[in-house]
C-alpha cells in the first residue's frame, strides 16, 4: 500500500474507538439472524475446459475453496414459508449453467426453492416458498418508518456471511423511469452480497429490501417493504424500459419490456416463462431498431453511396460497416494483434464494438475440410494464437481448450454467405462463448462474443444481424484455394457463379459473369504458392445491392514480386461529390495511370489500361474494368508493354 493510503488507514484506526455505532437490542439479534439467509447457487460440478496447468485453487480463501456453493445475495423470512430477496439475485439462476438458486442458514443447511409466488422486474423483488422450510419466526414489518431514524442493513456482505451495519434513513428519491414509487436512501454500509437483505428500523422491524449500492457515496437504495406487501399475489409482472443498440449504428431504440404470467411456479418453470418473454422482447427491440433506421440503414440512403462506389480494400481481416456521425457508411478501423501458429499459421484479432473479430490463417498441415468439420480444432487454434485466461486468486491460467461446442448450426446472411455458428459453455463463469465462423480460403474469418448464459438468444440474433455488415475479402495461395473450393456446401453463393481453374506451371483462368481472363507462365509464374485475392465489396447490380468481386489480384508469390490485377469501377451517382466524377472521367479517358505507359511506385514498375473496347465520354458506360501488371524493380518499357499485351489477350469484359 502506498504511504499516503497507509497513513490515512492509521488515522482511521485511531479515530474509530471514539465513534459510537448504534446497535440493535441484543434480544432482537437472534431473531434477525435466524430469519436472514444467504442466497446460494451451486458451483458447477464438471468443467469441460482444459488448462495449461492445474488451477492453483489453493490460492483461494479456505471458505471459497471448499464451499460447494457461490454465495450471491441475501433473503429473509417475511411470513410463514414466505421469503423475499432481490429479483436480480434470483435471476442469476435463470438459464444458468450452474443450477437453481437456494437459501442457506447460519448453520450451513441449504433449502431448495419450492415455488415463486410474487415477482416484479421493475421493483426488483421476488417472493418464494421453500421445500421443507425451517421453523423460523418471520420478522415484523413497519410500513411507516420515520425519516432520519437509525436503520440497519442486514445482509451477506461480500459473500462471507450475514452481518448487520447501521446508518440513517436519510431521504427518498423517485424511481428513475417515471417516479412510480420512492426509493428509500440510507447511509448504512452495503456491499456486494447485501442485495435482497432486509433494511430494519431501530426496533428490528423490516422497512425495506436492500437492492442497490450507490456508486460514489454511501447512500444506498432500498425498496419500501409496503410495495412488496401490496404487490399482486400469484403474478409475475414485467414493466420496464430498455435501450437496444446494434454496433453498426449509434442510434438506440428505447422500448418497453412488458409482460406478465401467473404464479406460483417452480423455479424451472418460472425461469422458462421469463426467458420466453425476455427473448421475444429482445427480438422485438432489434426489429424496431432496424425499422426506425430503415431509410438510412446500409445499403439504403444517401449515406451508403460512397461505400457502394468505393471498390474493395483487399483486406482479408474481417471488419464491420459502421454509420458515422455524419450519416456516411464506412468500414470500421481495426487495430490487429497477431499470434503465430505452427506451419505458417497465425491468429490475428481486433476488438470492434462488442465482439472480437478474428482471422485464422490455418497451419499448412491441416486440410480445410478437417478444420471446417472440427469446431474444437478451430477454437483450440484460436486459443493458441489469442490466449484466453482464467483468473484464480492472483494468477492467470491459460485455457488451452473449450472442448466441443454444445450447439452447432448454420446461418446464411442476407448476401448468401454461410456462417458456422458455435456455442461453448464456460460454466465456471456462468457464461458462453459464441462464434460466428465464416470459412475463407486460408482458414476462417470470425466474430466472437463472451456473454452471460441467459443472454444466448439475444446475442446470437444480434450477431446474425451484424453478419450482414461484415466486410472481408478472400485471400489465399492457389493450394489453399484448391482445397477451399472443394467445400462446396460452405461457399458463399457468389462463388458458385465463378469458375477458378489452374494447372501449376501451365495455365490459370478465371471466369465470372462480369469478367474473364486467362494467362500462362509467359506472363507470370503459376504454382501452389501463388496468391489469389478476390477483393469483395458491396455494390448495386441491376437495382439490387450485392456482395461480389470488385477486384481480382493474382501474385506470383507472397512477397509480391510480380502481380496482375483487375479493378471494377462504377459510374458515380448524382449524389456523389466532384472527386468521384473527376476520377471516373480519368478512367473513361484512359488518363494516367490507365494509359498503357509504365510507371514506378513503391519499388515496383506498373503498367495498366482500361480493358475492353475504348469508350467515349458520350457513351456514358456504367461499369469499366482496368487491368494492371506489376513487377519489382525497374523494367524496360518494351518489356512492360509486352506483358500488358499478354494480360489483355484473353481478357473478356462481360459487364458494361
Amino acid at each position: 500500500m502506498p504511504a499516503p493510503l497507509a497513513w490515512m488507514a492509521w488515522i482511521t484506526l485511531l479515530v474509530a474507538p471514539a465513534m459510537h455505532a448504534a446497535t440493535l437490542d441484543p434480544a432482537v439479534l437472534p431473531k434477525v439472524q435466524a430469519a436472514t439467509f444467504e442466497v446460494v447457487i451451486p458451483k458447477p460440478v464438471n468443467d469441460t475446459l482444459t488448462y495449461e496447468r492445474p488451477l492453483p485453487l489453493d490460492q483461494l480463501p479456505f471458505q471459497l475453496r471448499n464451499d460447494k456453493y457461490y454465495s450471491v445475495g441475501t433473503a429473509f423470512a417475511l411470513g410463514d414459508n414466505r421469503y423475499v430477496t432481490a429479483g436480480h439475485v434470483l435471476s442469476l439462476g435463470i438459464d444458468s449453467l450452474m443450477g437453481e438458486p437456494a437459501v442457506r442458514d447460519a448453520s450451513g443447511h441449504v433449502y431448495a426453492i419450492d415455488k415463486i409466488t410474487r415477482y416484479s422486474l421493475q421493483e426488483d423483488f421476488v417472493e418464494f416458498t421453500l421445500k421443507n422450510p425451517p421453523k423460523v419466526a418471520p420478522l415484523e414489518v413497519n410500513t411507516h418508518p420515520a425519516m432520519n431514524d437509525v436503520v440497519y442493513a442486514v445482509g451477506n456482505a461480500l459473500g462471507t456471511g450475514v452481518v448487520i451495519r447501521d446508518g440513517l434513513y436519510t431521504s427518498q428519491t423517485p424511481e428513475e423511469e417515471n417516479g412510480r414509487w420512492q426509493w428509500m436512501r440510507f447511509s448504512a454500509a452495503a456491499s456486494p452480497g447485501n442485495s435482497g437483505g432486509p433494511l430494519l428500523d431501530k426496533d428490528g422491524k423490516i422497512i425495506g429490501v436492500v437492492l442497490m449500492k450507490s456508486p460514489d457515496e454511501n447512500l444506498n437504495y432500498a425498496l419500501p417493504i409496503e410495495l412488496v406487501l401490496h404487490a399482486p399475489a400469484n403474478l409475475a409482472v414485467i414493466d420496464t424500459r430498455e435501450l437496444y443498440q446494434l454496433d453498426v449504428i449509434d442510434s438506440k431504440h428505447s422500448g418497453a419490456f412488458k409482460g406478465e404470467f401467473p404464479l406460483p411456479r417452480s423455479f424451472a418453470d418460472f425461469s422458462a416463462a421469463y426467458q420466453k418473454l425476455y427473448n421475444a422482447n429482445a427480438d422485438q427491440q432489434l426489429h424496431d431498431l432496424l425499422a426506425e433506421n430503415a431509410s438510412t440503414m446500409f445499403p439504403h440512403g444517401a449515406g451508403s453511396s460512397r461505400l457502394l462506389h468505393g471498390g474493395s480494400s483487399l483486406n482479408p481481416f474481417p471488419s464491420l460497416l459502421h454509420r458515422n456521425s455524419n450519416g456516411t457508411w464506412v468500414v470500421s478501423a481495426a487495430s490487429e494483434s497477431k499470434g503465430n501458429l505452427p506451419h505458417n499459421g497465425y491468429v490475428s484479432k481486433a476488438a470492434i464494438g462488442n465482439q472480437v473479430m478474428f482471422r485464422l490463417r490455418k497451419p499448412d498441415d491441416i486440410p480445410s475440410r478437417q478444420l471446417y468439420g472440427d469446431s474444437k480444432l478451430f477454437m483450440d487454434l484460436v486459443l493458441q494464437g489469442a490466449p484466453l485466461q482464467r483468473r484464480v486468486g492472483s494468477e492467470q491460467v491459460k485455457v488451452t481448450s473449450l472442448g466441443k461446442p454444445t450447439e452447432e448450426h448454420m446461418h446464411v446472411d442476407a448476401y448468401q454467405r454461410r456462417w458456422q455458428v458455435r456455442v461453448w459453455p464456460m460454466a465456471y463463469d456462468n457464461s458462453i462463448l459464441i462464434a460466428f465462423m465464416l470459412p475463407v480460403p486460408d482458414g476462417y474469418a470470425a466474430m466472437v462474443r463472451v456473454v452471460p448464459a441467459k443472454s444466448e438468444h439475444e446475442e446470437v440474433n444480434d450477431l446474425k444481424a451484424l453478419a450482414d455488415f461484415v466486410y472481408v475479402s478472400y485471400s489465399g495461395t492457389l493450394a489453399q484455394w484448391k482445397d477451399y473450393l472443394g467445400n462446396t456446401e460452405l461457399l458463399p453463393a457468389t462463388l458458385s457463379n465463378i469458375a477458378i481453374g489452374f494447372d501449376y506451371g501451365n495455365n490459370f483462368h478465371y471466369q465470372s459473369r462480369r469478367i474473364g481472363f486467362a494467362y500462362t507462365p509467359e506472363l507470370q509464374k503459376i504454382d501452389k504458392d501463388s496468391q489469389l485475392v478476390l477483393g469483395m465489396s458491396y455494390f448495386e447490380d441491376h437495382g439490387k445491392v450485392v456482395w461480389d468481386v470488385s477486384n481480382v489480384v493474382v501474385k506470383s508469390n507472397i512477397d509480391n514480386a510480380e502481380e496482375i490485377s483487375f479493378n471494377r469501377h462504377v459510374a458515380p451517382s448524382d449524389d456523389l461529390d466532384d472527386s468521384y466524377r473527376n476520377y471516373w472521367g480519368k478512367v473513361v479517358r484512359r488518363d494516367h495511370p490507365d494509359d498503357g505507359v509504365p510507371y514506378s511506385e513503391n519499388d515496383m514498375t506498373y503498367i495498366g489500361t482500361v480493358g475492353g473496347t475504348r469508350v467515349s465520354a458520350e457513351a456514358r458506360p456504367d461499369v469499366l474494368y482496368t487491368a494492371f501488371y506489376g513487377v519489382d524493380g525497374p523494367r524496360p518499357e518494351d518489356a512492360m508493354k509486352g506483358k500488358l499485351n499478354l494480360l489483355l489477350q484473353k481478357l473478356q469484359i462481360n459487364e458494361h
